[in-house]
């Protein structure tokens, strides 16, 4: 459709990017129904990427939230987090990057009480980068009634929420399911930035795809948002992209393509969550020690899988299977061939080395 369109030439796009990929980009985000754009307080920018998306954000908060070019407001990201989220921040000139509590190692869990202390503990006006869904790396999220309550604490404390919504429809294969965190903060009231990148769930990674989605107090504020926000974009890469623009906004704009795009999403996700449940199913049947539910109670690409750095180290040095030290697996490795020999290994690693 895009090669036979001849009204289309190679002419740079606006500075924020084009117009009918941000629009059904924040459309995807926030829902059909949602009052923010009814009400016509939400923005985008098109980005580089959902790096790109985050570090327009944090260039912008450091400019202008909570006082003129401020470098001290204190930024949480969680424990663990991608490790590119504290270089974005730092790079972008903030001065003060905290973690916050999110795994327990013990329960191979959320850590919801130190999550929410930490909050209660930080900075009113605090920047909180908070990740959408499938936590990367623990493929661990909290709960609808979990985020309920982590939303109550960030409002009564003032804490700003930034999420990163690098999987959305590639956790749980649909896509209002893996964006209902931020549209409930929405729905409560919060002004908020989401970064989103179209990498995992379209295949574009080396077209660089992606958006920062605005939601502000109203139309006004959000317009001037996007006045400072255009000026950094001039200065960083001046304007964007348009040929992964056009794959997303064009599939997302059709009725027929939106539904095959998500019918293909749905497809990836289910074999993630396939593989997952055989690989647990696997290790039970085996015997293996301790406890495996965490293995389908996680979602997304990655699996922290509980084991520890000196039984990754059997599993790369004897069984040639790659993990991160941090006990770390990518689930899209999984498949129906290596399954058994997976799971075998990860039995023979937890009976042979404590």
């Amino acid at each position: 459709m895009i090669a036979n369109d001849n009204s289309l030439n190679h002419e740079y796009l606006p500075i924020l990017g084009l117009p009918e990929f941000r629009a059904n980009a924040s459309r995807i985000a926030l829902g059909d129904d949602s009052p923010a754009i009814k009400e016509n307080r939400v923005g985008s920018v098109q980005c580089l990427g959902g790096t790109g998306a985050l570090r327009i954000g944090a260039d912008f908060l450091r400019r202008w939230y909570n006082g003129n070019n401020n470098t001290a407001t204190p930024v949480y990201v969680s424990t663990p987090s991608w490790e590119n989220h504290n270089s974005v921040f730092m790079d972008a000139g903030f001065k003060d990057i905290r973690t916050y509590h999110y795994w327990d190692a013990a329960k191979r869990g959320l850590d919801l009480q130190g999550l929410l202390s930490d909050m209660e503990k930080a900075p009113e006006f605090s920047i909180f980068i908070l990740h959408a869904c499938a936590h990367n790396p623990t493929g661990t999220d909290p709960t609808p009634d979990q985020w309920k309550q982590i939303a109550a604490v960030m409002k009564r404390r003032s804490l700003f929420p930034f999420f990163d919504s690098a999987y959305q429809g590639f956790a749980s294969g649909s896509l209002d399911k893996d964006a209902w965190a931020v549209r409930y903060f929405v729905s409560e009231g919060f002004e908020l930035f989401c970064a989103q990148s179209f990498s995992k769930n379209f295949g574009l990674y080396n077209e660089r795809v992606g958006n920062l989605t605005v939601v502000g107090k109203d139309a006004d504020n959000v317009q001037r948002v996007l006045s400072q926000m255009e000026k950094i974009v001039r200065t960083t890469w001046s304007n964007p992209p348009s040929q992964g623009a056009r794959i997303v906004a064009t599939t997302l704009a059709s009725p027929q393509l939106f539904d095959e795009w998500k019918g293909n999403v749905k497809t990836m996700a289910d074999r993630v969550l396939l593989m997952r449940s055989e690989l647990r199913s696997r290790l039970e049947a085996l015997g293996t020690p301790g406890t495996w539910n965490h293995i389908t109670e996680q979602i997304g690409m990655f699996s922290f899988t509980g084991l520890n750095p000196k039984q990754v180290e059997y599993m790369v040095k004897e069984k040639h299977i790659y993990l991160m030290a941090s006990g770390r697996i990518n689930m899209c490795g999984l498949t129906t061939k290596n399954l058994d020999y997976v799971a075998k290994s990860i039995h023979e690693a937890v009976t042979k080395i404590q």
